[in-house]
Protein backbone atom coordinates (compact mmCIF):
# COMPACT_ATOMS: atom_id res chain seq x y z
CA UNK A 1 0.00 0.00 0.00
CA UNK A 2 1.64 3.21 -1.04
CA UNK A 3 0.35 6.14 1.04
CA UNK A 4 2.00 9.23 -0.36
CA UNK A 5 2.68 12.46 1.57
CA UNK A 6 0.19 15.32 1.36
CA UNK A 7 0.12 18.87 2.67
CA UNK A 8 -3.28 18.18 4.30
CA UNK A 9 -2.61 15.52 6.92
CA UNK A 10 -5.36 14.26 9.22
CA UNK A 11 -5.11 14.46 13.01
CA UNK A 12 -1.97 12.44 13.98
CA UNK A 13 -3.99 10.69 16.71
CA UNK A 14 -6.08 8.99 14.01
CA UNK A 15 -3.00 7.25 12.60
CA UNK A 16 -2.89 4.74 15.44
CA UNK A 17 -5.22 2.33 13.63
CA UNK A 18 -3.88 2.47 10.06
CA UNK A 19 -2.41 -1.04 10.03
CA UNK A 20 -5.40 -2.38 11.93
CA UNK A 21 -7.80 -0.75 9.46
CA UNK A 22 -5.93 -2.31 6.54
CA UNK A 23 -5.71 -5.66 8.31
CA UNK A 24 -8.76 -6.88 6.39
CA UNK A 25 -8.78 -8.02 2.73
CA UNK A 26 -12.06 -6.23 1.95
CA UNK A 27 -10.77 -2.91 3.28
CA UNK A 28 -7.63 -3.31 1.19
CA UNK A 29 -9.84 -3.76 -1.87
CA UNK A 30 -11.93 -0.70 -1.00
CA UNK A 31 -8.79 1.37 -0.48
CA UNK A 32 -7.40 0.21 -3.83
CA UNK A 33 -10.71 0.91 -5.59
CA UNK A 34 -10.38 4.57 -4.57
CA UNK A 35 -6.93 4.82 -6.16
CA UNK A 36 -8.27 6.21 -9.46
CA UNK A 37 -10.81 8.60 -8.02
CA UNK A 38 -13.67 9.17 -5.56
CA UNK A 39 -16.44 6.56 -5.34
CA UNK A 40 -19.74 6.22 -3.52
CA UNK A 41 -20.60 3.08 -1.58
CA UNK A 42 -22.86 2.04 -4.46
CA UNK A 43 -20.03 2.45 -6.97
CA UNK A 44 -17.62 0.62 -4.67
CA UNK A 45 -20.12 -2.22 -4.26
CA UNK A 46 -19.97 -2.88 -8.01
CA UNK A 47 -16.18 -3.13 -7.83
CA UNK A 48 -15.94 -5.47 -4.84
CA UNK A 49 -19.09 -7.50 -5.54
CA UNK A 50 -20.91 -6.79 -2.26
CA UNK A 51 -24.05 -4.75 -1.47
CA UNK A 52 -23.47 -1.18 -0.22
CA UNK A 53 -24.85 -1.89 3.25
CA UNK A 54 -22.03 -4.40 3.74
CA UNK A 55 -19.43 -1.69 3.08
CA UNK A 56 -20.36 1.17 5.42
CA UNK A 57 -18.74 -0.38 8.48
CA UNK A 58 -15.47 -0.96 6.60
CA UNK A 59 -15.51 2.54 5.11
CA UNK A 60 -15.96 3.97 8.61
CA UNK A 61 -12.91 2.00 9.76
CA UNK A 62 -10.86 3.48 6.92
CA UNK A 63 -12.19 6.95 7.78
CA UNK A 64 -11.33 6.51 11.45
CA UNK A 65 -7.76 5.54 10.47
CA UNK A 66 -7.45 8.77 8.49
CA UNK A 67 -6.72 7.21 5.10
CA UNK A 68 -10.19 7.71 3.57
CA UNK A 69 -12.45 10.74 3.83
CA UNK A 70 -15.79 11.97 2.50
CA UNK A 71 -15.07 14.07 -0.57
CA UNK A 72 -18.63 15.30 -1.11
CA UNK A 73 -22.29 14.62 -0.49
CA UNK A 74 -23.86 13.83 -3.85
CA UNK A 75 -27.59 14.64 -4.31
CA UNK A 76 -29.78 11.74 -5.46
CA UNK A 77 -33.00 11.99 -7.53
CA UNK A 78 -34.94 10.83 -4.47
CA UNK A 79 -33.90 13.95 -2.58
CA UNK A 80 -31.44 12.07 -0.37
CA UNK A 81 -27.66 12.41 -0.58
CA UNK A 82 -24.93 9.81 -0.76
CA UNK A 83 -21.41 10.02 0.54
CA UNK A 84 -18.59 10.01 -2.00
CA UNK A 85 -15.32 8.71 -0.56
CA UNK A 86 -11.74 9.44 -1.57
CA UNK A 87 -8.28 8.44 -0.41
CA UNK A 88 -6.27 10.68 1.86
CA UNK A 89 -2.79 10.49 0.40
CA UNK A 90 -0.52 10.70 3.40
CA UNK A 91 2.28 8.71 4.99
CA UNK A 92 1.39 7.14 8.34
CA UNK A 93 4.17 6.88 10.92
CA UNK A 94 5.61 3.47 11.72
CA UNK A 95 3.93 3.16 15.11
CA UNK A 96 2.05 -0.10 14.48
CA UNK A 97 2.61 -3.01 16.82
CA UNK A 98 4.13 -6.26 15.48
CA UNK A 99 0.67 -7.87 15.78
CA UNK A 100 -1.00 -5.09 13.74
CA UNK A 101 1.72 -5.26 11.10
CA UNK A 102 1.41 -9.05 10.88
CA UNK A 103 -2.38 -8.79 10.50
CA UNK A 104 -1.97 -6.21 7.74
CA UNK A 105 0.57 -8.36 5.86
CA UNK A 106 -1.65 -11.42 6.25
CA UNK A 107 -4.50 -9.49 4.62
CA UNK A 108 -2.23 -8.44 1.75
CA UNK A 109 -1.33 -12.11 1.21
CA UNK A 110 -5.02 -13.11 1.40
CA UNK A 111 -5.93 -10.57 -1.27
CA UNK A 112 -3.06 -11.75 -3.47
CA UNK A 113 -4.04 -15.40 -3.00
CA UNK A 114 -7.63 -14.59 -3.97
CA UNK A 115 -6.46 -12.71 -7.08
CA UNK A 116 -4.21 -15.58 -8.16
CA UNK A 117 -7.02 -18.12 -7.63
CA UNK A 118 -9.50 -15.96 -9.56
CA UNK A 119 -7.02 -15.55 -12.43
CA UNK A 120 -6.44 -19.31 -12.71
CA UNK A 121 -10.19 -20.02 -12.57
CA UNK A 122 -10.90 -17.37 -15.22
CA UNK A 123 -8.18 -18.86 -17.42
CA UNK A 124 -9.74 -22.31 -17.01
CA UNK A 125 -13.07 -20.78 -18.09
CA UNK A 126 -11.51 -19.53 -21.33
CA UNK A 127 -10.31 -16.03 -20.45
CA UNK A 128 -6.80 -14.93 -21.34
CA UNK A 129 -4.98 -14.25 -18.05
CA UNK A 130 -1.33 -14.16 -17.09
CA UNK A 131 -0.06 -15.32 -13.70
CA UNK A 132 3.67 -15.19 -12.95
CA UNK A 133 4.82 -16.67 -9.65
CA UNK A 134 8.49 -17.15 -8.83
CA UNK A 135 10.41 -17.84 -5.67
CA UNK A 136 14.01 -18.39 -4.73
CA UNK A 137 16.69 -17.78 -2.16
CA UNK A 138 18.78 -14.63 -2.48
CA UNK A 139 21.98 -13.62 -0.74
CA UNK A 140 21.65 -9.92 -0.05
CA UNK A 141 24.05 -7.60 1.68
CA UNK A 142 22.66 -4.33 3.04
CA UNK A 143 23.75 -2.68 -0.20
CA UNK A 144 22.20 -5.47 -2.29
CA UNK A 145 18.91 -5.16 -0.42
CA UNK A 146 18.86 -1.41 -1.05
CA UNK A 147 19.54 -2.01 -4.77
CA UNK A 148 16.76 -4.61 -4.95
CA UNK A 149 14.22 -2.28 -3.32
CA UNK A 150 15.26 0.61 -5.55
CA UNK A 151 14.90 -1.52 -8.70
CA UNK A 152 11.43 -2.73 -7.67
CA UNK A 153 10.27 0.79 -6.81
CA UNK A 154 11.47 1.95 -10.24
CA UNK A 155 9.40 -0.80 -11.87
CA UNK A 156 6.33 0.17 -9.85
CA UNK A 157 6.75 3.82 -10.86
CA UNK A 158 7.27 2.87 -14.51
CA UNK A 159 3.99 0.95 -14.75
CA UNK A 160 1.90 2.87 -12.20
CA UNK A 161 -0.05 5.07 -14.63
CA UNK A 162 -3.16 3.54 -16.24
CA UNK A 163 -2.56 2.38 -19.80
CA UNK A 164 -5.64 1.90 -22.04
CA UNK A 165 -3.85 -0.97 -23.78
CA UNK A 166 -3.08 -2.77 -20.52
CA UNK A 167 -4.93 -4.39 -17.63
CA UNK A 168 -4.54 -4.10 -13.87
CA UNK A 169 -2.16 -6.61 -12.34
CA UNK A 170 -1.21 -7.15 -8.72
CA UNK A 171 2.52 -7.21 -7.99
CA UNK A 172 3.80 -8.47 -4.67
CA UNK A 173 7.42 -8.98 -3.66
CA UNK A 174 8.23 -10.34 -0.21
CA UNK A 175 11.76 -10.34 1.15
CA UNK A 176 12.29 -11.82 4.61
CA UNK A 177 15.67 -12.43 6.20
CA UNK A 178 15.89 -16.08 7.24
CA UNK A 179 18.65 -15.38 9.75
CA UNK A 180 19.95 -12.47 11.77
CA UNK A 181 21.96 -9.95 9.80
CA UNK A 182 25.49 -9.24 11.06
CA UNK A 183 25.89 -5.93 12.82
CA UNK A 184 27.48 -3.20 10.67
CA UNK A 185 31.22 -2.89 11.16
CA UNK A 186 32.32 0.02 13.29
CA UNK A 187 34.41 2.60 11.49
CA UNK A 188 38.11 2.47 12.29
CA UNK A 189 38.22 -1.26 13.06
CA UNK A 190 39.13 -4.25 10.91
CA UNK A 191 39.20 -7.95 11.62
CA UNK A 192 42.57 -9.68 12.11
CA UNK A 193 43.25 -13.29 11.12
CA UNK A 194 42.54 -14.60 14.59
CA UNK A 195 39.03 -13.21 14.50
CA UNK A 196 39.77 -10.24 16.78
CA UNK A 197 39.78 -6.62 15.80
CA UNK A 198 42.50 -4.08 15.21
CA UNK A 199 42.42 -0.33 15.18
Amino acid sequence: MDLKPSSALPDPKSWRGVHKALGDPLRIRLFEALWHGPRSAKELSAEVGLPPDRLYYHLRQLEHAGIVEVAEYRPLPSGKVERVYRRVEAEPPGDASPEETAAFLASVLDVTKADITAAFMAEAAGEHRQVVVAQGLLWLTAEGLADFRRAFEELLARFADPDPAGVQARALVALADLEERPAPRRAGKRADRSGGTRR
